[in-house]
């Protein structure tokens, strides 16, 4: 299994990143490796909503559902169907309030598929094509909370 770690800063109240995080749809409005978000649950948001995500490259996509929530201190999403090498992902997020901005935290735990081409094939490009899409991630969370 690997585990990425990363983490930001924001000039926005928790209350705020939380909203944008935990709603199942808003994704595509701040990460720009996406182009749509949709709900699959009748819930757009809590325990066991469902969405699924269609990146901007036209062919990838994956869904994914609620696990962890507890208001403005953990969320965490699991994937259950994609179209990327891996079988097992989860990401969780944490919340420290500094003063007037916030600190985010994300965890992304994943297995990649295909074995030991897959253990090599993450060695030599998936961690780092990861990593990358997560700092945009955050970069694009930030622009969309930060406050104007």
């Amino acid at each position: 299994m690997t585990t990425l770690y990363n983490e930001i800063i924001i000039d926005a109240p928790i209350d705020k990143i939380w909203d944008a995080l935990s709603s199942i749809e808003e994704l595509e409005k701040y990460d720009p490796t996406v182009k749509s978000a949709r709900a699959l649950s009748a819930a757009g948001s809590g325990i066991g909503a469902t969405r699924k995500v269609g990146m901007k490259d036209g062919k990838n996509w994956f869904e994914e559902k609620v696990t962890v929530w507890k208001k403005n201190e953990a969320l965490a999403y699991e994937l259950t169907a994609c179209s990327f090498p891996i079988q097992q992902l989860k990401h969780s997020y944490g919340f420290e309030q500094i003063g007037h901005q916030t600190k985010v935290k994300q965890v992304m735990e994943y297995k990649v598929k295909y074995g030991l081409i897959g253990k090599v094939l993450d060695a030599l490009m998936i961690r780092r094509q990861s990593d990358t899409g997560i700092k945009k991630f955050f970069v694009g969370l930030k622009s969309y909370t930060d406050r104007q």
